[in-house]
Formats: C-alpha cells, sequence, structure tokens
C-alpha cells in the first residue's frame, strides 16, 4: 500500500512542509524588504531555504522547507521511474528512469547552497513532462493531453516573465506552474498503465516495416 502511494505521500508531506515553512517565515521580499511574513504572491519558494529571510532574521521555518523539498525530490524522482516502466519504447523509458533518478538529488538541491545546481532539475522535468506528453498525445487519453499542454504553458510562461524581468508576475506563475505540475504528476501516476501506450509502440514497429 505505501509503494503504491508512495507519490502522493511524499507530494503531501511535501505541500504541508512547505506551508509549515511558510508560516514561519519572519518576513521580507524582494519587492518589499520590510514586510511581514511570507506571501505566496510576493515570495519566490526559494525564499524558504535561507537561513535568514530577506529582512535580515533568522528564518525558523528553513528546516521544514528543507525536509519538505528532499520528499518532493522523492516523490518527483519515483514518479518518472514508475512512468519509465509505463512507456513501451525502451529509450525513451531509459530516459525518464535517468531523469527520475537524477532528480532525486537535484531536485533536493535547490533547498541547499548548490540552489544554482539544482535548478538543472526543472530542465530535467520539464524534458520529462515533455516526453510524456507525446505519449499521452498519441493515447486515447484525451483529459490528460489538455492537463499536460496546460502545465507546460505554464512553465514556459514562468521562463518568459522571469527572463524579461516581470519578477511581479514571475512569483505568481511560479506557484502556478508548480501547483499545475504537481497534479499532472498525481494524475499521470494514478490513471495511466502500461496498456495505453502499448499501441503506440506497435503503430511505430509497423511504420518502421519496408513497404
Amino acid at each position: 500500500m505505501v509503494k503504491k502511494y508512495s507519490v502522493l505521500i511524499c507530494l503531501v508531506i511535501s505541500v504541508i512542509l512547505l506551508v509549515i515553512a511558510a508560516l514561519l517565515y519572519p518576513g521580507g521580499s524582494l519587492l518589499d524588504k520590510n514586510s511581514v511574513g511570507f506571501d505566496w504572491s510576493k515570495n519566490f519558494v526559494s525564499n524558504l531555504f535561507a537561513a535568514k529571510a530577506i529582512n535580515g532574521s533568522q528564518n525558523p521555518g528553513r528546516i521544514w522547507a528543507i525536509i519538505g523539498m528532499a520528499f518532493h525530490s522523492i516523490g518527483y524522482g519515483i514518479f518518472f521511474i514508475n512512468m519509465s516502466k509505463k512507456i513501451p519504447l525502451r529509450q525513451w523509458a531509459k530516459v525518464l528512469k535517468f531523469i527520475g533518478a537524477v532528480n532525486l538529488l537535484f531536485i533536493f538541491l535547490i533547498a541547499t547552497p548548490f540552489h544554482d545546481l539544482g535548478t538543472i532539475s526543472i530542465i530535467l522535468t520539464l524534458f520529462g513532462l515533455f516526453t510524456i506528453t507525446i505519449f499521452i498525445i498519441k493515447s486515447k487519453l484525451h483529459f490528460l493531453k489538455f492537463c499536460c499542454i496546460i502545465c507546460l504553458l505554464t512553465f514556459y510562461c514562468f521562463f518568459a516573465l522571469f527572463g524579461f524581468g516581470y519578477l511581479g508576475l514571475a512569483i505568481i506563475m511560479q506557484k502556478v506552474y508548480n501547483a499545475s505540475s504537481l497534479l499532472l504528476v498525481l494524475g499521470l501516476e494514478y490513471f495511466t498503465k502500461y496498456e495505453d501506450f502499448i499501441q503506440i509502440k506497435s503503430g511505430e514497429q509497423r511504420d518502421e516495416k519496408p513497404n
């Protein structure tokens, strides 16, 4: 039972611990250094991982945020490894398994002084979700097709807003893409199976046969 619901358990614990960390965050944001507490519309999640808050106070919520990110990395790592077992094309299954294994470490690095290195996990996660989306689009899982596309769009919007310096909007979009990604991961984990994609392998094998 624990193994079956390991992804759900890890992600729920992660969210709970991050909320606790946010409640304990002293204050300060990029937009207002004197603000009180953690504002989900003005603070990046990464603010929770700093030893000191932006307003200069010690951050008692840091330990909860770090543990929460550890559960987050485990949950996402297990998810990609599980999805690799549902993909019938061996080469792409290996890619997803690799992303899952690497993300077990790299997602957690976001909560450490190696934050910049940890952001590689965002690119890996995006590539993994993009790969899964291709298979979902070729399947008969129509609702998940819509969910995958919306999730990817939130990622791209965040990168665009952050890249062009619209930090206020980027902070909000960060929460949007995190929430959409989390919900999509749970949907893919518990509402897909190997049989949903087996016809894709059969179709590609027919295409590879010489006329």
